[in-house]
C-alpha cells in the first residue's frame, strides 16, 4: 500500500534503523521511544491489524513473536520485556500495519496505561 508508512519503510523509501530482517519480517527501532529499547516488528505483507488478520497469518504471526524473542536476546534484555500489539485506534493504534512493539531496558508498572 503506497500510503503506508511501514509498507514505505519495507520499500525502503523511508529510511529506519533496521535491527531484524527476514524474508516476512522486519524490525526497527521506533522514532518515538517509549523505553530504552524500542523495536517494531512488522510483516513485510500488509495486514491492517490483528482484526484483519486470516488464518492463513498464523505462522507468519507466530513467526513475528519469535523474532520479539531473538531482537531481545540480541539485544540483551536478558532481564525481561515487554511485547505489546495495539489493535485499533481506541487501543492506540496510530499506523494500520500490524506490528508488534518490543520494549525493554526499564521497569513496567502493571496494568498497562
Amino acid at each position: 500500500m503506497a500510503e503506508c508508512v511501514f509498507c514505505r519503510i519495507v520499500a525502503r523509501e523511508i529510511p529506519a534503523q533496521v535491527v531484524y530482517e527476514d524474508e516476512e519480517i522486519l524490525g526497527f527501532r521506533d522514532i518515538n521511544p517509549q523505553a530504552p529499547v524500542h523495536v517494531l516488528l512488522i510483516p513485510k505483507e500488509h495486514v491492517a491489524s490483528l482484526d484483519e488478520a486470516e488464518e492463513r497469518h498464523a505462522p507468519l504471526l507466530g513467526r513475528l513473536l519469535l523474532a520479539a524473542r531473538s531482537v531481545a536476546a540480541q539485544l540483551g534484555l536478558d532481564d525481561g520485556y515487554r511485547v505489546v500489539n495495539n489493535c485499533g485506534a481506541r487501543a492506540g493504534q496510530s499506523v494500520f500495519h500490524i506490528h508488534f512493539h518490543l520494549l525493554g531496558g526499564r521497569d513496567f508498572a502493571w496494568p498497562p496505561g
